[in-house]
């Protein structure tokens, strides 16, 4: 029987989707957007300004935006991709609040991220405590086609 695999991502400027959507694709994924309940504004996005929404959530890591909906019926699959831009070097905590609203037991995660400088930094150990139970791969930062088809074949 074939893995049945899901492509959850966050994606605040659209790159993220952008990706997800390829992978989604090459992996024969189904897609789920991770929406936060507030939808962020640019202004929220600078991190430039210390009392942006992105900079006070990234500095207390016990924050949890808020999701939009809890649809994704993680559930049907063995295999999830997440993709999210790596803020911080580390994941943005809207992607806690994801892992922390499902259950992950025995389920294969596989991230995927955006950057504009930094690799996945402490994100998978940043995760883990959100997912115990689930087996969280680095698959790669700004993947290439080639490496959007390695990940598709890591599920």
């Amino acid at each position: 029987m074939m893995s049945k695999k899901l492509v959850a991502y966050f994606s605040a400027s659209g790159n993220t989707a952008v990706l997800a959507k390829r992978l989604a694709g090459a992996a024969g994924a189904d897609l789920y957007e991770i929406r936060p309940e507030t939808p962020y504004t640019s202004g929220d996005l600078n991190w430039q300004d210390q009392n942006s929404r992105s900079s006070v959530e990234m500095r207390d890591h016990s924050s949890r935006p808020a999701l939009a909906d809890t649809d994704a019926g993680i559930d049907g699959y063995d295999t999830i991709y997440v993709g999210f831009p790596v803020w911080w070097y580390i994941a943005p905590t809207i992607i806690n609040s994801f892992l922390e609203s499902y259950d992950f037991s025995g389920k294969k995660v596989i991230l995927f991220a955006t950057s504009g400088g930094s690799g996945f930094g402490k994100a998978v150990s940043n995760l883990q405590p959100s997912a115990p139970d689930a087996e969280i791969i680095e698959g790669k930062v700004n993947p290439s086609a080639k490496d959007l088809d390695t990940l598709a074949a890591m599920g």
